[in-house]
């Protein structure tokens, strides 16, 4: 759940970080700045499956519902729910839907969860073959998880390694885009790239983009510092449209002291990242023609239509 109300800003730009948006109507282009062991290649295994991973605390009351639409995604052969020390029955509710629950005993925050759910995932992986691509889910969406569906084709046939939701603007949404605006500057600082939705939280990445954001940074500066980590060591990244609702801060006591535990977290995020050493990587490498028979930058699926 992100503390500013998402934009409705649709940058079609592209920057030195690798990355393209895609707001609004218009293609989605991925811009490479090289390609890592791993990274987008262009071709899609057929056998390819998604791994739809739900960090959970005190979710009860719609985390059934989020499991039961994750669960209709195409490529998804697996819904992990990961409850983080919740104190209702998010768990059971969890389980019930059908998903798979690991559990932690105390709250040890979102980006622990991602990890504990990553970390399951790679295990069953072990004894079943490919590497699942991972798809993060808030647990707040409910029936509209469902809709998060097109993060997985630019993933699944190799366009990008990492693409990230932009979201409608969510009623009921308060804050003013401090935090939004600060992470939006942080990545491009680094990157070269402004994202339009930074903080958002709904995304599809591969096993290896996701282990180059490793160590995941705490608490709410998670996304900021995962955009910045993937494209600083030369994955591919792409924002789609999702019509994905959440449940929003408002404007009240609790919603101004998220949005400040937000912006705490996320300014360490970005003075940690100050201070690692990144590959530096060679010049943007302009996409090719995809081979015949794969989705195309224009394809309707791209674009969440």
């Amino acid at each position: 759940m992100e503390g500013d109300a998402p934009t409705d800003r649709g940058e079609g730009q592209t920057g030195a970080g690798g990355a393209a948006s895609a707001g609004g109507s218009g293609p989605l282009r991925v811009i490479r700045r090289r390609r890592p062991d791993g990274a987008a290649t262009g071709r899609a295994p057929v056998d390819q499956r998604v791994a739809a991973i739900i960090p959970a605390k005190d979710e009860a009351e719609r985390v059934a519902a989020t499991v039961r639409a994750a669960r209709a995604i195409p490529h998804v052969d697996l819904v992990l729910v990961v409850d983080d020390g919740s104190e209702d029955d998010t768990g059971a509710r969890a389980r019930a839907a059908g998903a798979v629950v690991v559990r932690h005993a105390t709250n040890r925050g979102k980006a622990s969860a991602m990890e504990t759910g990553a970390a399951v995932v790679a295990m069953r992986d072990e004894e079943e073959g490919l590497p699942r691509m991972l798809l993060f889910l808030d647990a707040d969406l409910g029936e509209t998880a469902v809709d998060a569906a097109p993060l997985v084709p630019p993933v699944w046939a190799g366009k990008a390694d990492m693409s990230i939701a932009l979201l409608p603007r969510q009623a009921g949404a308060g804050g003013r885009g401090i935090v939004t605006g600060f992470a939006r500057r942080s990545i491009h600082a680094f990157t070269g790239w402004s994202p339009a939705q930074p903080l958002s939280g709904q995304r599809c990445l591969t096993r290896e983009a996701f282990e180059a954001a490793l160590p995941l940074a705490r608490g709410w500066g998670v996304e900021t510092a995962m955009t910045i980590d993937v494209l600083l060591k030369g994955f591919a990244v792409v924002e789609v449209p999702c019509d994905l609702r959440h449940r929003p801060s408002g404007n009240d006591l609790a919603g101004q002291l998220h949005r400040a535990a937000q912006l705490r977290d996320v300014m360490a995020a970005v003075a940690a990242r100050k201070l690692r050493r990144y590959p530096s990587p060679p010049p943007a490498e302009q996409p090719s023609a995809p081979p015949s028979g794969e989705l195309d930058d224009t394809d309707e699926s791209y674009r969440g239509a």
